[in-house]
């Protein structure tokens, strides 16, 4: 009998420090506090505010990211996200494919050969939860499932920064269901590329699951209040009702295999 039975390894795996929790609910509660604000705007003030809640949500899903999968996880995923997005748009802006004929305004500040800085960030946003959701649900169709969530993901989004005409589209072929400002283009290249990216990420990074199980969840809390954002804004502050429909029924579609594992799959830190 060895040693190791009278003296198992010890675990450990802490919890989030005193500061760290602050952190990291802090940046939370900005987040939703801009985008709560946003449909009380308009202005200068709405610019600022699309902006901060971009940066101010990046940063939170960066920061969960280094807290529950290390440094060197968030870094990988950082560089290739912000690099494929960057990419990606410029291709698109310029060509027309994958997402169709768009073009952006000068309102979205710095930009990178006519792409907004913020734009790669928006990617990081949402790919860091999506794929955390991806590796939850599926261990052979991560790229399929995380290329799906962010495709719903943009059924919320360009809808308003259209109305806030941040960008431009012209098309004269179909257009999303009840979203006859959206191109349907834009959605099969949603699809197209979050699959791209999806499929980078699960390949570069590892699953580690050294301490997530001691992270609060605060990707899970971003989708839910994602889905709650747009289904309410649209109905009673943007008055597209559509919109809210078509991202609401698509991304809750989405979601309902995830919240099933949460709630009765198998025990797991991812």
């Amino acid at each position: 009998m060895s040693l190791r039975q009278f003296y198992p390894k010890r675990n450990n795996r802490k919890g989030l420090s005193t500061w760290q929790l602050f952190a990291l609910y802090s940046i939370s509660t900005v987040v939703v506090g801009l985008q709560i604000s946003y449909p009380l705007v308009d202005g200068e003030p709405l610019r600022l505010i699309t902006i901060a809640t971009v940066y101010w949500a990046a940063g939170a899903m960066l920061l969960h990211a280094v807290f529950a999968y290390g440094i060197s996880y968030t870094s990988i995923f950082f560089l290739i996200t912000f690099t494929y997005a960057l990419i990606i748009e410029q291709i698109g802006s310029r060509s027309g494919w994958p997402f169709g004929s768009y073009e952006y305004s000068g309102t979205l500040g710095y930009q990178i050969y006519g792409v907004p800085l913020v734009v790669p960030f928006a990617w990081v946003m949402i790919a860091h939860p999506m794929l955390v959701v991806a590796r939850k649900v599926t261990k052979n169709w991560v790229f399929l499932y995380g290329g799906l969530g962010m495709m719903a993901w943009d059924l919320f989004l360009d809808p308003q920064m259209v109305a806030a005409k941040r960008w431009i589209w012209e098309f004269s072929g179909p257009s999303v269901p009840l979203q006859p400002q959206i191109p349907l283009s834009n959605t099969f290249g949603w699809l197209l590329t979050g699959m791209g990216l999806m499929a980078i990420l699960n390949r570069a990074l590892r699953m580690d699951r050294r301490n997530s199980i001691n992270v609060p969840p605060i990707h899970n809390y971003f989708l839910g209040w994602t889905w709650f954002g747009g289904v309410v804004g649209n109905i009673f502050f943007f008055g597209t009702p559509g919109v809210a429909l078509t991202g609401g029924v698509v991304f809750a579609l989405l979601m309902l295999p995830y919240i099933f594992v949460l709630r009765f799959g198998p025990p797991s830190n991812i």
